[in-house]
């Protein structure tokens, strides 16, 4: 075999993703196997829309390691075991050095959780709420390169001011495009991307 068909076999079994994803393992197995992917589970909507707000400020990846021990500090993210904490747990979580330990952020997962239950007792089904705003079908964008991508939208906007009048915290515009990006709400994969097409997706 010669050099230069191995140059074009290597060049043919290149792996492409989106601009934003590292080298880190953690990070290419998020993007492979979750982000952008359509999510209807109520639990893990509030999820995503709670680490979404842990994130602010700070990089994604920092999140994703801690993932982990948010999860079983948060009862897997039950937003009916949440509500149960009081902020006198929010003094034993800010010595978890698993977490990101701002009392505030801590403090809107276990408020966020109150909101969410709040909305179930008026008939309010969450996944039905948050996918409403894309009339239940993903928006599918068509970047060439992640400098395309906006931070924020319309629709970001529209959805950070329902779930602030239904008392949410950390569910600002940006934070919300993000957990619309995260849980397929949007597909911002680039027209490149091996996940561009959930089916040629990496598994």
């Amino acid at each position: 075999m010669t050099q230069s068909t191995i140059n074009q076999n290597s060049f043919q079994t290149e792996i492409i993703r989106c601009g934003w994803v590292t080298k880190d393992p953690i990070y290419i197995n998020y993007h492979d196997t979750e982000w952008g992917k359509p999510e209807l589970n109520n639990f893990h909507l509030f999820e995503m829309l709670c680490l979404e707000g842990q994130q602010a400020g700070l990089s994604w990846i920092t999140i994703l390691k801690k993932r982990e021990k948010y999860q079983q500090l948060f009862y897997s993210f039950n937003p009916h075991k949440i509500s149960k904490m009081t902020y006198n747990d929010v003094t034993k979580l800010l010595n978890e050095p698993g977490i990101v330990r701002h009392k505030r952020k801590l403090e809107a997962i276990i408020h966020n959780s109150k909101c969410y239950r709040k909305m179930e007792s008026n008939g309010e089904e969450f996944s039905n709420f948050i996918w409403s705003f894309v009339n239940h079908e993903p928006i599918v964008n068509n970047w060439t390169n992640i400098n395309e991508i906006p931070t924020e939208t319309e629709i970001s906007t529209t959805l950070s001011k329902a779930l602030k009048k239904r008392g949410f915290k950390f569910v600002g515009p940006t934070t919300c495009y993000a957990f619309m990006q995260a849980c397929g709400l949007v597909n911002d994969h680039v027209i490149s991307c091996c996940c561009r097409n959930r089916n040629n997706c990496i598994k």
